[in-house]
């Protein structure tokens, strides 16, 4: 189950080009939970990363 967490200390800037209902998606989980959008893109990537290693 995904839950979304508030840490984080070192970052890497990147810029992506991201489908705009993702954005939207993403946006409205940030909302919910009053996290940065950035926030929950890492954590989704985290996410996604853990599962397809599994």
């Amino acid at each position: 189950m995904f839950v979304p967490k508030k840490e984080y200390t070192e970052y890497e800037y990147k810029s992506l080009r991201l489908p705009k209902e993702l954005v939207e998606q993403a946006q409205d989980v940030a909302k919910k939970y009053e996290l940065s959008f950035n926030k929950i893109v890492i954590q989704c990537m985290e996410y996604a990363l853990n599962e397809m290693n599994e």
